[in-house]
């Protein structure tokens, strides 16, 4: 715990960035006919209906001091779609960074095996050379800002019906460029003196 809220304690540093991740499953609804849009004197109407489309496996990427995220739709969750998605963060997003201090939860596949998994082995290397790994603790995912992402992302815009994965990456890609050009930053104020205060029973006696 203390590791990754000294991580959070750090300055912002362009050559060091610090990168939360975490991932989620949203399932694929869609309507069964169309919504009836409002109308003078009649309100929208929806039916209740829907038909299942299958589940979308989402990454979510931010760099909680910038104010950046980036969020990847997918059909499954393994560790190959989680190396592709740390690759792109690495080469597309981050390409001149010294290390990208990258937190994350301990998810069986948020490792380095999994990019030797998806990639030939010099090139799992040269990522995961690029990369300052810190996990959260086991129950203690919530040290995770990803997941505050995650959050703002179900209330501002999975609460719709999204019927496949087109229709659910055109949605996610757009609340991103919105939260981006606004740059919501995220100010974490738990500090390690609050987690020896706070949570003193979680120490060793």
């Amino acid at each position: 715990m203390e590791d990754v809220l000294e991580v959070y304690s750090r300055p912002y540093d362009a050559a060091r960035p610090v990168v939360c991740l975490d991932e989620t499953s949203r399932q694929l609804l869609a309507d069964t006919r169309p919504a009836q849009p409002v109308a003078v004197g009649v309100p929208a109407r929806a039916d209740p209906e829907y038909v299942r489309g299958g589940v979308a496996q989402l990454f979510l990427v931010t760099e909680p001091l910038r104010g950046w995220r980036l969020v990847t739709v997918g059909p499954r969750r393994t560790r190959l779609e989680f190396a592709h998605c740390v690759k792109e963060v690495v080469d597309t997003h981050f390409p001149d960074a010294d290390r990208i201090v990258l937190v994350m939860d301990q998810l069986n596949t948020h490792g380095p095996a999994s990019l030797y998994a998806a990639f030939p082995p010099e090139e799992a290397r040269r990522l995961a050379a690029r990369l300052e790994i810190h996990y959260t603790p086991k129950h203690g995912s919530w040290l995770n800002m990803a997941e505050l992402e995650l959050s703002v992302l179900a209330r501002q815009c999975l609460s719709q019906r999204l019927p496949d994965h087109h229709a659910m990456a055109t949605a996610v890609t757009a609340w991103a460029t919105r939260r981006n050009a606004a740059i919501h930053t995220i100010d974490w104020q738990f500090t390690t003196d609050d987690a020896r205060t706070r949570l003193r029973r979680l120490y060793p006696a």
